[in-house]
């Protein structure tokens, strides 16, 4: 960082430029698996729009949450963590992270406080500042989360560890969970995009499609408990969203509004065991899937829906381009 910049927050309190300068453009949020890139997603446009949880590589897809303001639109990209793969998926994976950050006008390259620099961190590194050589690459901020869970002095030393990575925009210290200094990395975001028009609507909060957060939301539920290679050897998808006769035959479609909400889905594992262990004994398990999902969808949705959940073994799907295919990857 140049004698010029500074990390946000510490030394720089100052929001978005006046003058009435609209600026929109895409960030990249990228970094190693568990970094809290969802989380930092969810707080950032104020509701839950990427499924958090405490195992690695959660996010499989681009998922893309907006925040709109008076001065910017900010399209986020919350992409999987960077990782060495073992598997076709995880090729995949970083395949679409490396895609992403050609397009975008911002990375965010989060760094958790409580976690050392390491190998993952540097091969990211080295492929920003890669993409920076020769040519006008992304603008790229530093964002360290997870600043509760640290003291000052381990804060000190970590920032400048970071400030040492590379060449960065700007460094901003952050914590999704408590919500502090958001609102200071939004004008630092923001101060980086070009200016430009409003891309979306005001009360657009993501591009993904009501099916894509449903089958999230179950695959969250579904990843809740389970430990080992079985988080990565599930995936969600939703058959069918149908209105039903509340009185009647419970597959006959009805009239938006007047029946009973019913979601269909599929969870796909590789393994005759995984199965069992997602459906648990007598269906136990399964059912406390289905009772978590139902509250997440029933929010979403806004009213309360019949889940209709079912177990499949799709034999090594990770490795299979077909399969991955089906499965949306």
């Amino acid at each position: 960082m140049s004698d010029e910049q500074q990390v946000a927050g510490a030394a720089d309190g100052t929001g978005a430029e006046s003058g009435g300068v609209h600026r929109a453009g895409f960030v990249a949020l990228v970094g190693r698996p568990n970094v809290g890139k969802s989380t930092l997603t969810n707080a950032l446009v104020g509701e839950k729009v990427a499924i958090t949880s405490t195992k690695p590589q959660t996010t499989r897809r681009a998922i893309r949450g907006i925040v709109t303001r008076e001065d910017s639109q900010i399209i986020l990209v919350d992409t999987p963590g960077v990782h060495r793969p073992r598997t076709l998926l995880g090729e995949r994976l970083n395949d679409l992270v490396r895609e992403t950050l050609g397009e975008v006008d911002v990375v965010g390259f989060c760094l958790p406080a409580d976690q050392k620099i390491g190998p993952g961190d540097r091969f990211i590194a080295e492929d920003l500042v890669e993409m920076r050589t020769g040519r006008r690459g992304p603008r790229v901020v530093a964002i360290v989360t997870k600043i509760d869970l640290v003291g000052r002095d381990v804060l000190a030393e970590h920032l400048m560890n970071v400030d040492q990575l590379m060449d960065f925009d700007e460094i901003v210290p952050i914590s999704a969970v408590k919500g502090e200094q958001i609102d200071v990395l939004m004008d630092v975001v923001t101060r980086q995009l070009p200016e430009g028009p409003q891309l979306y609507p005001d009360d657009q909060l993501t591009e993904e499609t009501r099916d894509d957060r449903i089958s999230e939301l179950i695959r969250e539920a579904a990843l809740e408990g389970v430990r080992d290679e079985l988080p990565h050897s599930i995936a969600v998808v939703v058959e069918e969203v149908v209105e039903v006769d509340p009185d009647g035959d419970a597959f006959t479609p009805v009239e938006p509004g007047t029946g009973r909400l019913v979601v269909r889905a599929t969870l796909f594992v590789e393994r005759d065991s995984q199965k069992g262990i997602i459906i648990g004994r007598g269906g136990s398990r399964l059912k406390e899937v289905g009772s978590r999902a139902r509250s997440e969808i029933n929010a979403l949705l806004g009213r309360k829906v019949h889940l209709d959940l079912r177990v499949k073994v799709a034999k090594e799907w990770q490795r299979d381009p077909k399969q991955l295919g089906r499965l949306g990857f």
